[in-house]
């Protein structure tokens, strides 16, 4: 448990905080924390942070639904920041990705263009955007939607969902005979998707994969 007496909180009586998705390691957003929204978070098990622009406590995903269930609470070197790592449900940011990071800074956005479409997650990566939609399966999976397809493949159990990524191989092999790119981009889209409904029924992510994958650089 943390010591709240501890913390060097500043001047204004805040904390910066970095909250951090347990599961994938990805840095979900940075907001601040005075006194009693880190004892209401510790208590309560739930984010809570002090927002400077309307100076009142707020509880994260209290109206969306989006809410980050606390796993573990650490402060730096210095005791004057906190790293959160929580298990987020739905999207951190208000915009509805994932992670509030996800603008990459680069030349063209110094200039003032903008670089990377706010929709996107991560930026352009391949990583963050399974680990986006991996977290879309999870909170199906958690938080059944009438109506989900992805839903329906839990309901229905392993064999489905393996019957479905043995479909998709298949058609994604077809689609490549064909030499056909929108096919072969399409059906490896459902492919894709598919693998990641079947770690998401083991509880293995995509960061467990990718240092698998890590190993065989040769």
């Amino acid at each position: 448990m943390i010591n709240i007496d501890n913390i060097k909180f500043d001047e204004k009586g805040l904390v910066p905080v970095i909250v951090q998705d347990v599961k994938t390691s990805a840095v979900l957003m940075l907001a601040y924390m005075n006194q009693e929204s880190l004892r209401k978070t510790v208590e309560t098990g739930v984010t809570w942070f002090y927002s400077r622009s309307r100076r009142a406590l707020w509880q994260k995903g209290e109206t969306s639904g989006h809410v980050q269930k606390v796993q573990e609470i650490y402060y730096d070197c210095d005791a004057d920041t906190l790293l959160v790592k929580a298990e987020q449900t739905g999207a951190a940011c208000h915009e509805g990705t994932f992670s509030c990071f996800s603008r990459k800074l680069g030349n063209s956005e110094i200039e003032g263009e903008k670089l990377v479409d706010p929709n996107k997650v991560y930026g352009e990566s391949v990583s963050g955007v399974l680990h986006e939609l991996y977290h879309v399966i999870n909170d199906r999976k958690a938080n059944p939607k009438e109506g989900s397809y992805t839903n329906y493949l839990f309901e229905k159990g392993q064999d489905k969902i393996l019957k479905k990524v043995g479909e998709e191989a298949a058609e994604t092999i077809i689609a490549s005979k064909n030499n056909d790119k929108n096919e072969l981009i399409s059906e490896m889209s459902d492919l894709w998707y598919h693998c990641l409904v079947l770690l998401a029924n083991h509880e293995v992510t995509p960061s467990e994969l990718f240092a698998e994958l890590q190993k065989r650089r040769k």
